[in-house]
């Protein structure tokens, strides 16, 4: 016997089939009014009909932070394809690699989903393997000599992991990422 499968509202599946409809456009390379129509009418029978796993969404999406978020990947994408091509040029084969685990604050699928993604993209990075029960990623970082590099690279990811909770984590992933910022705060301001 299956267990019934709860309906998410569509209100909460917004994100998600608009991330659908945009991911249709782009595929087809085209966005067309009547393109991302069809994109649409397709996303919501994917959504609604197919007997999918379902995606927990946490029903709030920030676009303040989503905008703030694309400018900054950009600007991390120019400097980590710069810093790259500063190690191919300086350092060739002598580039020191490793993989770095980096236990991530939300364990829904969705968000070790997105941060693997965007850490991916990054030129320099990729996640290797993911720790799905215990939400770790393991990160293959280039130009990682020694421990505090690691830990820069674990600082990045989890730091991406915090943008995206910003934009579209639930309200318990929120509230850990500022009082983690609190924290941070307090402990700079009394080391002065």
């Amino acid at each position: 016997m299956s267990p019934v499968r709860r309906r998410t509202s569509l209100r909460k599946e917004l994100p998600l089939l608009a991330w659908l409809v945009i991911v249709w456009g782009a595929l087809w390379r085209d966005f067309s009014p009547g393109n991302l129509v069809f994109g649409l009418v397709l996303a919501l029978l994917v959504t609604r009909f197919l007997a999918l796993p379902p995606v927990e969404l946490s029903g709030r999406f920030n676009v303040f932070h989503a905008v703030r978020f694309a400018f900054k990947f950009v600007g991390q994408l120019v400097a980590a394809s710069a810093n790259l091509l500063r190690l191919a040029v300086t350092a060739g084969p002598r580039v020191t690699s490793a993989v770095v685990a980096v236990p991530l604050r939300s364990h829904a699928d969705l968000m070790v989903t997105a941060t693997g993604h965007v850490i991916s993209l990054i030129p320099g990075s990729l996640i290797v393997e993911v720790d799905r029960a215990n939400a770790t990623l393991y990160v293959h970082g280039i130009d990682v000599p020694d421990a505090a590099a690691a830990e820069r690279v674990r600082r990045s990811v989890l730091a991406t992991e915090a943008e995206l909770i910003r934009i579209m984590g639930t309200k318990d992933e929120l509230a850990l990422v500022r009082d983690e910022e609190q924290l941070r705060q307090a402990e700079s301001g009394g080391a002065r």
